[in-house]
C-alpha cells in the first residue's frame, strides 16, 4: 500500500477532546475520528487493526468449537420483556419504535436472541452441546461516553453463547471459552489477567473479567502475591488489616460516653476532635436499595463496595439517601446518624465490625457522637457480611501470609456462567434420552473489539506514539525513502516494496514528498512494528537501515539479500 493513496490524517497537537492516551493517540495517528458522542468512524489504518483483531478472535473461537451466526441490532421489546429486562435494563437500552408503533431496541447483548433461537430449533440432547458466537455492532447509551474506544456508546463486540445438557457440561464450555480467551489475547501480545468478578445485569453465577494491565486503567485489579487469587474490585475479598487498637477480648469494655462534636460529620474530623485513629470509627451510611432502606456499617478507614451490598439485597444497584430523607429516618442531619437506638430500618454491618470494641458512632442528634460504642450492649445487625472494598496489603482468603495487591486495568473480556437464567425465562428447553424435557445451562463470552484496540495502545505506547504488537499491526512494514527526488532512492524504495509484497508481507510505502523528519514523526506516531530507511549514503554502500519501533534499535542489511529474502 502507498502512504500517498490512503486515508492517513495524522495531526501534530493533541486533540483537546482526548481523554487518554489510546484516544489521543488514535485521533493523532489517523485512526478514527469522532461523529458524536461515544461514536466513531473507523479510519483505514484503525480498522486494519480492528480485522486483524477480529480473526484472531475467530481463529481462535473456531478452533474451540463455536459456530459463526450474525444477528440483528435492531431487537423487538417482547424478547426482553419476557426475561424482566426490558425495564430492568434502564436508560442505557435505547429504545426506538417502527411507523406501526412497534417497540424495538437497539441491542446491547444478545441473549434473549440467541436463546429464543435455540428454543426454536434445538429440541434433543443429542443437539448439545451448541456454541454460537458473532462478531457485531452493539450500542449502549452510556450517560457519559467518555476515553474514546474505551467507553463508548456504540463498539463492536464479539459475543458467544453456550448451551449444554447439565452443569458438567457448562463447565467443560465454560473451561473452553476460558482457554481460547487466554490464547486470544496473548496472541495480541498483550500483558493480561484474568481475574473473578460480578455478574452484574448479565446476571448468572460467577465470571471472570479479563483485564489488560495499565497504569492508565479505568479499573483496580486486586490480586495476591502468593497464590493464584485475583478479582475485580467489584468481586474481590480480603482479610482485613486489625484495627490497631484490637477486639474486645484484648481490650475490655468501656462505658458508652455521649461526646458533643459541634459540626463534625467527616470521618476525618471526628476522628481529630475525639482523638482517635480512623479505624476507631463506624460509618453509618443510609441506604436505598431497591425497594428497601438499609443502614450500612462500615469501619472509618475503609470504603462501602455498592457492587456487593446492592447484591446482598437483591438488587441492581444502591444509593445513598439524600439529607433530608436521612433526616427523616434517624431524627438527626446527615453526618450524625448511627446504630444506637435506630429502630426504623435494619442495620447491616461489615465483617470487620465484628472484631472492634470501644468504637465510634453517629448519636442520631445534631452534633451528637457515642464514643466506647460495643456490639451486643448497644446494640447488634440484623446481618453481618462481607460489604467493603478490599484494600492494598489485606490478607487473601485463599492462602496462608498472601497479600493482596492493586493495580489498574482495563477490561476487554468477560465470560460468564449463566445457569438457566434465560433457558427457564424463555422456555428454551431439550428432551433428554428418556423424552424429559429440561432447560439447557447457558453460559455467555463477550469481548470488545475495539477496548482490545484501546488497551493494546494503554500497554504499548512512549512519547512519539503507538508500539503495535506484530499480531495486530495495521502493517508489519514501512518502507521510507529520505529523498523522493532521488531516482536511485526511489528505484532501491520499490523494489524492496515489491519484494515484500510477493513474499506476503504487509507494507506500507512512505511515497509522499515529505522531509526526512516528518516521515519519521508519522512512522514512529503510527507503530508500525519495522521502519526500512532508505537513505543517499547507505545505498551507496548497497545497504539500508531497519529501525525496531520497540527497541529503537538499528541495524544495516544488505539491499539485495533485503529483497531476495524479504527477512528484517
Amino acid at each position: 500500500m502507498y502512504y500517498s493513496k490512503l486515508l492517513i490524517p495524522t495531526l501534530r497537537e493533541d486533540p483537546g477532546e482526548a481523554e487518554v492516551i489510546s484516544h489521543r493517540l488514535m485521533l493523532r495517528a489517523g485512526m478514527i475520528r469522532r461523529l458524536a458522542a461515544g461514536i466513531y468512524n473507523y479510519l483505514p489504518l484503525g480498522y486494519r487493526v480492528i480485522r486483524k483483531i477480529e480473526a484472531i478472535v475467530r481463529e481462535e473461537m473456531d478452533r474451540a468449537g463455536a459456530q459463526e451466526v450474525f444477528f440483528p441490532m435492531v431487537l423487538p421489546a417482547e424478547l426482553w420483556r419476557e426475561t424482566g429486562r426490558w425495564d430492568k435494563y434502564g436508560k442505557e437500552l435505547l429504545r426506538l419504535k417502527d411507523r406501526s408503533d412497534r417497540e424495538f431496541c437497539l441491542g446491547p447483548t444478545h441473549e434473549e436472541v440467541v436463546t429464543d433461537l435455540v428454543r426454536r430449533e434445538v429440541k434433543s440432547y443429542r443437539q448439545l452441546p451448541l456454541n454460537l458466537y458473532q462478531i457485531q455492532t452493539k450500542f449502549r447509551d452510556e450517560i457519559r461516553p467518555r476515553f474514546g474506544l474505551m467507553r463508548g456508546r456504540e463498539f463492536i463486540m464479539k459475543d458467544a453463547y453456550s448451551f449444554d445438557v447439565d452443569e458438567g457440561g457448562a463447565e467443560v464450555s465454560y473451561r473452553k471459552m476460558y482457554d481460547a480467551y487466554m490464547a486470544i489475547f496473548r496472541r495480541c501480545g498483550l500483558t493480561f489477567k484474568p481475574v473473578e468478578a460480578d455478574t452484574g445485569l448479565i446476571g448468572g453465577s460467577f465470571s471472570h473479567e479479563f483485564m489488560v494491565l495499565a497504569d492508565t486503567g479505568e479499573e483496580a485489579t486486586v490480586s495476591c502475591n502468593a497464590c493464584g487469587y485475583a478479582a475485580n474490585m467489584e468481586k474481590a475479598e480480603g482479610r482485613s488489616q486489625e484495627c490497631k487498637s484490637g477486639s474486645q477480648r484484648l481490650e475490655g469494655i468501656l462505658p458508652i460516653e455521649k461526646k458533643t462534636t459541634p459540626g463534625k460529620k467527616s470521618v476525618e474530623d471526628v476522628a481529630d476532635f475525639v482523638g482517635v485513629g480512623k479505624e476507631k470509627l463506624v460509618k453509618t451510611l443510609i441506604i436505598r436499595g431497591g425497594e428497601r432502606i438499609v443502614a450500612a456499617l462500615i469501619r472509618g478507614d475503609h470504603e462501602l463496595n455498592e457492587i456487593k451490598l446492592a447484591k446482598l439485597l437483591g438488587c441492581t444497584e444502591v444509593q445513598l439517601l439524600s439529607p433530608a430523607e436521612v433526616e427523616e429516618v434517624t431524627g438527626a442531619p446527615s453526618g450524625f446518624s448511627g446504630p444506637v437506638g435506630l429502630k426504623k430500618i435494619p442495620v447491616i454491618a461489615d465483617l470487620t465490625i465484628k472484631e472492634m470494641a470501644n468504637f465510634v458512632v453517629g448519636g442520631n442528634e445534631s452534633d451528637i457522637h457515642f464514643l466506647n460504642v460495643n456490639l451486643r450492649r448497644d446494640f447488634l445487625p440484623e446481618q453481618f457480611a462481607d460489604i467493603r472494598k478490599v484494600r492494598e496489603g489485606d490478607g487473601c482468603l485463599r492462602c496462608d501470609g498472601g497479600k493482596l495487591a492493586i493495580v489498574r486495568g482495563i477490561e476487554v473480556g468477560h465470560t460468564f456462567k449463566l445457569g438457566t437464567k434465560y433457558s427457564e425465562a424463555m422456555g428454551a428447553t431439550y428432551l433428554d434420552e428418556h423424552g424429559r424435557p429440561h432447560h439447557t445451562i447457558m453460559g455467555c463470552y463477550g469481548i470488545g473489539i475495539g477496548r482490545t484496540m484501546a488497551a493494546a495502545i494503554e500497554q504499548n505506547h512512549d512519547k512519539d506514539g503507538i508500539i503495535w504488537p506484530p499480531s495486530i499491526a495495521p502493517f508489519k512494514v514501512i518502507i521510507l525513502p529520505l529523498n523522493m527526488d532521488s531516482e536511485k532512492i526511489n528505484d532501491v524504495a520499490g523494489s524492496i516494496y515489491k519484494g515484500f509484497v510477493e513474499k506476503g508481507i504487509e507494507v506500507l510505502l512512505d511515497d509522499r514528498d515529505e522531509r526526512a523528519g516528518v516521515k519519521f514523526k508519522d512512522a514512529d506516531l503510527i507503530g508500525i512494528p519495522s521502519q526500512v530507511i532508505v537513505g543517499e549514503k547507505g545505498i551507496k554502500r548497497g545497504i539500508v537501515e531497519i529501525k525496531d519501533r520497540v527497541t529503537r534499535g538499528v541495524k544495516e542489511v544488505d539491499v539485495e539479500s533485503l529483497i531476495l529474502k524479504g527477512e528484517l
